[in-house]
């Protein structure tokens, strides 16, 4: 089978880009440089002027301020301008490639196959490199969730969210390629396995309002009403029975602390997250934010202070609307919500079930989560505000 020039690049991003480097650091960011001049002979068309101009104002508030620590600030700035340029390449790979298609499907595959072979390593002393032991809080305890070589398992998630739209919207429109038996397992397995409720319910509520927008035009889909019941019925099930045989599961009991309160992932990533940022704005300035690659160093007495570390834990806000407030203010932060509600107009995302799917899910997910320089993201954003994949546009599918 030939493999398309594109495919070790995107297997790259999706399976190895972070293995055995720094937190924040990956791959993809290494190769910026070589993607800039791609990007310059393909599109000949200077791309790093608009983003410096937008940066220009915060540096220039950041540098007026007499603490900030300017290695940590430099080296962050060129890290968020790498990524930048690596997002640039993301969305030429979108204009250039003539069969993205073909390139998901066998990254789809792969993944399934790379699920089959972590469980069970699961079981065994040597599951470190596929899956992350983590304290949930609350009476879950430590619980192992799948992450494959990526960070964590949220961010595993996170990646896997563009293909799950994609294949799940072949079904529903009577598109897809791989068989039914298969394609279902293949969509819902690393979900179940990375147990990220976060990117779950941001996913599953990303699907309702699209339901509710195209109503009718989804609701005479046959195969869309076959597969609600399908899954209403499996998920009763599913719940009765752990009801009835299996009462103490984990997931009863994470949500059931998430109601409570006492899930440490979910409240450090939303409600803990917002009172640090909150907490190191007014230590600076409210409306510029304390600088870019500043958390770390104003952030390390408070964060500390805040959760009790008395380890080498690294400090961060895992949210990336409360870091962008932390590092930019309140006008970086409503600049970004300014920029995505426009965009989500002038590109209409609306026409288009797979780039509504992605938008709504994006918008919802950031406050609950990811981080600014989080190419994973970003990616998801690229694809929503990028007109491909027509196959799934409203106007095409109706006639």
């Amino acid at each position: 089978m030939k493999l398309n020039k594109y495919f070790p690049f995107v297997f790259i991003y999706f399976f190895i880009n972070s293995l055995a480097l720094p937190f924040g650091l990956t791959y993809t960011t290494l190769l910026a440089p070589v993607f800039y001049a791609w990007i310059i002979l393909v599109r000949k068309k200077e791309i790093l002027l608009p983003f410096l101009a937008i940066l220009l104002p915060f540096v220039v508030m950041h540098m007026l301020s007499a603490d900030v620590d300017t290695k940590s600030y430099w080296v962050s700035f060129v890290n968020l301008v790498l990524v930048y340029i690596s997002c640039q390449a993301v969305y030429t790979f979108l204009l250039e490639c003539k069969d993205i298609e073909k390139i998901l499907r066998q990254i789809f595959v792969l993944n399934f196959i790379f699920c089959l072979i972590a469980i069970p390593f699961y079981f065994t002393p040597y599951y470190e490199p596929l899956w992350i032991e983590q304290d949930i809080g609350g009476n879950v305890g430590r619980l192992r969730r799948l992450k494959l070589l990526t960070y964590e398992p949220s961010y595993y998630a996170l990646l896997f969210t563009p293909l799950f739209y994609f294949f799940l919207l072949q079904y529903c429109l009577r598109q897809n390629k791989i068989k039914t038996g298969w394609l279902i397992p293949m969509l819902f397995v690393p979900y179940i396995l990375s147990f990220s409720l976060g990117v779950i319910a941001a996913t599953i509520i990303a699907g309702i309002i699209t339901w509710i927008v195209y109503f009718k035009r989804l609701t005479r889909k046959k195969r869309i009403i076959n597969a609600l019941i399908y899954a209403g019925a499996g998920f009763v099930s599913i719940m009765v029975v752990l009801i009835l045989f299996f009462r103490h599961n984990p997931l009863f009991q994470r949500i059931k602390n998430i109601l409570a309160g006492e899930d440490s992932s979910g409240n450090g990533r939303i409600r803990d997250a917002f009172i640090l940022a909150d907490k190191l704005i007014h230590q600076k300035n409210p409306y510029w934010g304390i600088g870019i690659g500043q958390i770390k160093i104003l952030g390390e007495t408070t964060i500390r202070n805040y959760y009790l570390y008395y380890t080498d834990a690294r400090v961060a806000i895992p949210n990336a609307v409360a870091e962008t407030m932390t590092i930019f203010g309140w006008v970086g932060v409503s600049l970004r919500l300014s920029i995505e509600i426009f965009l989500f107009f002038y590109t209409r995302v609306w026409t288009n079930y797979y780039r509504l799917l992605l938008f709504l899910f994006m918008f919802i997910y950031q406050f609950t989560g990811s981080f600014i320089t989080n190419i994973a993201e970003y990616v998801i954003w690229i694809l929503a505000f990028t007109r491909i994949f027509p196959q799934f546009d409203i106007r095409r599918e109706s006639e």
